[in-house]
């Protein structure tokens, strides 16, 4: 199936994109460009083409929605639905994203806009079990040795049985997720993700099993890990899940 001839209507995804990426230094990880576009676009393009994602909500800086809107609608990405107002937080840009999702959708996926090398496998899966169970991400079991400490010594070490790292897609059922951002607020502190948000009201998130090829460009050695994986991964995604799921 060509997915701009019969795009679905019930799923959508939400690509909070106003972040500054501090920690990287520079210009933004989700401006900067990873081959030949901006690596949002490259998130874009992995949604564009799943065949079970119908809608793609971007919250972009509040000062370059208009440059953010022009520069997606230049790809034609028949996945664009809205390009939005981002907030102070990445909670606050989902929440605004939520607001731009179509009447007809009832699995919302949240992704990082700068967590590229996802697969088409795992994005699947995660809908799958959305719909299932009302709740799931994407994670991996923690591999290395926690230990506790300062700048001077370590502490105890920290069990890591029963440990997991969070990754995106995350999905939910829409009215979970709706739910769970008219619940929270500044009393509640901001939440890293929206697993945490959901969790909140007391309701269940089922673990799929990630990739740690899915990370997220955080720092500067991320960046040249991400410019080294690349081509491998545009070239033969198949070999790494990357290829479309029906």
């Amino acid at each position: 199936m060509n997915p701009a001839d019969a795009r679905p209507d019930d799923v959508a995804v939400l690509i909070p994109a106003a972040g500054k990426g501090r920690r990287l230094g520079g210009r933004p990880k989700q401006f900067r460009t990873l081959g030949e576009h901006p690596v949002l676009v490259q998130v874009l393009l992995s949604f564009e083409q799943h065949p079970a994602v119908g809608h793609a909500v971007v919250a972009a800086p509040e000062d370059r929605v208009a440059e953010v809107t022009d520069r997606l609608e230049a790809e034609g990405l028949s996945v664009l639905t809205a390009v939005v107002r981002g907030g102070e937080n990445r909670q606050a840009s989902v929440r605004h994203a939520l607001r731009a999702v179509p009447d007809p959708v009832d699995t919302v996926l949240v992704h990082d806009a700068a967590r590229p090398f996802v697969a088409a496998a795992q994005v699947q899966a995660v809908v799958q079990a959305s719909r299932a169970d009302g709740a799931a991400s994407l994670a991996v079991p923690v591999a290395d040795t926690l230990r506790r400490g300062g700048d001077d010594q370590f502490g105890d070490t920290i069990p890591r049985s029963d440990l997991y790292r969070m990754q995106t897609p995350q999905g939910f059922r829409r009215g979970w997720l709706e739910q769970a951002h008219r619940c929270a607020s500044s009393a509640d502190g901001t939440a890293t993700d929206d697993v945490a948000l959901v969790q909140r009201l007391d309701r269940e998130v089922v673990p799929v099993s990630g990739s740690r090829r899915n990370f997220k460009i955080t720092t500067p050695d991320d960046w040249a890990l991400a410019r080294e994986l690349w081509p491998g991964w545009k070239d033969a995604p198949e070999r790494f899940g990357g290829s479309p799921s029906t």
